[in-house]
């Protein structure tokens, strides 16, 4: 795909995606709640923005760059790509309820636990509450697991299991990806780290082949988010770090407006996750619907 056909841009993304990829949204949704996965509180503004640009992905060969055990990998897997999921942070007591499903395995063999040994790490996993109630929470969501992994009906595509350092992907070949997906993970690496971690991520690209990140939007500099532990970026920071020329089209001075409608978007604001409202450490503290910065997304094409 050509850089004139995708378009490469830095764009913050509009609550207006919302509405424009609906289908996608509530498919999204629906997935997340057979995981039992939560969003970030812009997460469905970086997906739907995401998959809009990445158009059909079967037999598509998909790196997810900071994955976590995020919802994108499983829904591109549902969609029948070779999933790559890189994260520096360990799965491999991967819980059950994703394994059988989605054809999961290690790139390396510690990348992965057996199952049944993250069966059994399950039983340790904290929840909330005290004495009988932790060991009923714990044995309830243990039989859930099992149930899962025994009676799900697997998809077609694969996620591949890569417990690595952005920075350092020597297991993967140069020119051998079709597209890197990032959902606001590249952010929480530093300034000089990102580009670093850009131009690995482009090492691993096909010709041709397309970055999707997003990340997070700084209006007149950079600055770093205490409770999100990431960096906001200015467009002109983004296009130094990702190697784009002043052509590249950008929507920064849309920057007060775009703002103005996430403040005031219901849909976001009604629906935030349970965990901002046990965990200070995130976006958004305490779960007051506070927004200090908002998404942006980078579109980088692999030069043919």
């Amino acid at each position: 795909m050509s850089r004139e056909a995708l378009g490469e841009s830095i764009e913050i993304l509009p609550v207006d995606l919302l509405d424009e990829q609906r289908p996608v949204v509530e498919s999204l949704k629906r997935l997340a709640a057979t995981l039992r996965l939560e969003f970030g509180w812009h997460y469905l503004l970086d997906l739907s923005w995401i998959l809009s640009r990445l158009g059909v992905v079967d037999g598509k060969r998909i790196m997810d760059a900071g994955a976590g055990t995020g919802v994108l990998q499983w829904y591109l897997a549902a969609q029948g790509a070779w999933v790559i999921s890189v994260d520096r942070m360990s799965r491999a007591a991967l819980p059950l309820r994703f394994r059988r499903r989605f054809h999961v395995r290690g790139l390396r063999p510690s990348d992965l636990s057996p199952a049944w040994s993250a069966y059994f790490q399950g039983f340790r996993r904290p929840v909330r509450g005290a004495g009988l109630r932790r060991w009923a929470t714990r044995g309830y969501n243990q039989t859930l697991e099992l149930a899962e992994w025994l009676l799900k009906p697997p998809v077609k595509g694969s996620v591949v299991i890569y417990n690595q350092d952005l920075a350092n992907l020597a297991e993967i070949a140069d020119d051998s990806l079709d597209a890197v997906v990032s959902v606001s993970a590249l952010e929480h690496n530093t300034p000089q780290g990102l580009g670093v971690v850009v131009k690995e991520l482009m090492r691993v690209l096909k010709p041709g082949g397309v970055l999707l990140a997003t990340l997070t939007a700084g209006r007149d500099q950079d600055w770093w988010h205490e409770a999100s532990s990431g960096w906001c970026y200015t467009d002109n920071t983004l296009r130094q770090i990702f190697d784009l020329p002043a052509s590249v089209s950008s929507n920064y001075d849309r920057y007060d407006e775009l703002f103005e409608k996430l403040r005031n978007c219901a849909e976001l604001r009604d629906n935030l996750a349970n965990f901002y409202f046990h965990d200070d450490r995130k976006g958004m503290p305490g779960g007051v619907w506070n927004p200090q910065y908002q998404p942006v997304g980078v579109c980088k094409i692999k030069s043919v």
